[in-house]
């Protein structure tokens, strides 16, 4: 067995990053020719892909002033942002407020919470974009209280996953790599690993994925045709969107637990779905592959029954 020397780190912002890729060999056994590689983002300290973003627009807005430690930072989040705002901003000695859809998962809700951010709760109905609308008034209102990153705007988004999570995908699979897999929420982790992984000599394709309906239970997911389009997002850097349904997810959520003994969200699930529909597609080709899907975060995140349950009871 080879012995991996453990890190010593100064806090727990130095342990984001460098999360382990896991090859999906049970759930893709239809496609032997093609590997199906998740890239496990739920390792990261705050348990999710959003540790890479939401530490990256805060150190970039401490460097040059914009956030100071006399300030709130105040952002709309479905949730994984939020923990990670939380866990940083208690790090950091920042003070976070938050605004979320009320059917955000209550592990969520208390995560943020025991960091001692406060929370504000719109209407589920409303989606994110609901609290994007409610986190612009209290900005207006006060903007010298707060400081607003704007998770949805800021370029530290997607730059967070161009210098690390695509850096490692590329470093982990280098010219092995034809395919990339990654939702759509914010659009940074597709926004930035595509950028970089473009940058590789080979022709890797990139993928979107996108709930199928505007009404979904795909939380973190967006449909962009009903939804507040990000401003990072730029419709040409991937390379095509698949449209998964709710089941879809849910479904492979389930499948990758029971066989791969991968407990993943329900966005997550959407991801691999797509990523072996892709896969696929190259084994009917006679071709062979390499396809990575993000893992976004755990499914432990996601017991407290919710809008969107179908058959689990507690």
């Amino acid at each position: 067995m080879k012995f991996l020397r453990s890190r010593r780190i100064e806090s727990v912002v130095d342990a984001v990053g460098n999360t382990p890729l896991v090859r999906l060999r049970r759930v893709a056994r239809e496609t032997p020719d093609v590997e199906v590689w998740a890239k496990l983002e739920f390792a990261n300290p705050g348990g999710s892909v959003k540790d890479r973003p939401a530490l990256r627009m805060m150190k970039d807005a401490m460097v040059d002033g914009r956030l100071t430690p006399d300030k709130v930072l105040v952002d709309a989040t479905s949730g994984n942002t939020g923990v990670a705002y939380s866990m940083f901003g208690a790090a950091l000695g920042i003070r976070v407020c938050l605004v979320m859809p009320s059917n955000v998962s209550k592990a969520r809700k208390d995560i943020a919470r025991s960091f001692g951010t406060d929370v504000i709760y719109t209407d589920p109905m409303e989606g994110s974009d609901g609290a994007i609308h409610t986190v612009r008034e209290l900005v207006a209102r006060e903007p010298d209280r707060y400081f607003y990153p704007d998770q949805y705007s800021n370029p530290s988004n997607w730059r967070a996953h161009y210098d690390g999570t695509g850096r490692e995908i590329l470093d982990a699979l280098g010219d092995r790599l034809t395919h990339f897999v990654a939702g759509l929420g914010t659009t940074g982790t597709m926004m930035g690993c595509t950028r970089r992984i473009k940058e590789h000599p080979r022709a890797i394709e990139c993928v979107a994925v996108e709930p199928a309906d505007a009404l979904h239970g795909l939380e973190g997911l967006k449909h962009l045709p009903s939804s507040l389009v990000p401003a990072i997002y730029d419709p040409s850097v991937p390379d095509r969107t698949l449209r998964v349904t709710t089941e879809e997810g849910w479904d492979m959520a389930d499948r990758v637990a029971s066989e791969e003994g991968l407990h993943v969200g329900h966005s997550s699930g959407a991801n691999i779905f797509a990523a072996i529909a892709v896969a696929r597609e190259v084994q009917r080709q006679g071709r062979a592959g390499c396809v990575v899907a993000i893992v976004c975060d755990r499914g432990d995140r996601y017991f407290a029954p919710m809008r969107w349950e179908r058959r689990y009871v507690w």
